[in-house]
């Protein structure tokens, strides 16, 4: 979500990648809930973050203690975390994504160059 958040805010001014640390597929309830905010991530593909090592990034965002606990170190980045609920149902979704398109909005205004 924050990815397809980040990629309808800022287009292509930023690169932005989304990855898991035990990936399970891209959640139907995900796509709905951004759907419902205008934004399509039915194209989306759920990936291991263990593909993305070596890769060099300005920003990582960890949205769990899980994935900050074991997201691996990327160099010369700079980290963020967001402790947010696994959503499990429609309306635990719809907050995550709420959730989230603030914290979007927040990160773009304090850290991204107009």
């Amino acid at each position: 979500m924050a990815e397809g958040f980040l990629r309808a805010r800022m287009g292509t001014r930023v690169d932005a990648f989304s990855a898991g640390t035990s990936p399970k597929g891209l959640n139907p309830l995900a796509v709905k809930v951004m759907m419902e905010s205008g934004v399509d991530i039915s194209h989306h593909v759920s990936k291991d973050v263990s593909g993305l090592e070596g890769q060099r990034f300005d920003w990582v965002i960890t949205v769990c203690d899980r994935a900050r606990q074991s997201c691996p170190v990327f160099p010369g980045t700079t980290n963020l975390h967001w402790d947010l609920i696994d959503p499990d149902d429609l309306e635990s979704f719809r907050k995550v994504r709420d959730l989230i398109s603030i914290r979007i909005d927040e990160f773009i205004a304090s850290h991204l160059p107009d």
